[in-house]
């Protein structure tokens, strides 16, 4: 059997493209989930979590404004 490093990435898609369904499926399942996210992608995803939300308030004043703008833009 051929070790990883023989098989050139041509034929490795080659050998892809001619799996059924079902295999590919699982292949792709395989081949994502083993994906470790890089460390910025790590620090988005913390950054996002810790961000601040906006309170119901908030919210509210800016669907009146938007609103608002909207009313302004129509005339």
């Amino acid at each position: 059997m051929a070790s990883v490093t023989d098989i050139a990435f041509e034929d490795l898609v080659e050998i892809a493209k001619k799996l059924p369904a079902s295999k590919w499926s699982k292949l792709k399942a395989e081949v994502e989930k083993n994906v470790p996210l890089s460390a910025k992608a790590k620090d988005l995803e913390s950054f996002l979590l810790k961000a601040p939300t906006f309170t119901k308030k908030q919210i509210e004043t800016i669907a009146k404004t938007r609103k608002s703008i909207n009313k302004s833009r129509a005339k």
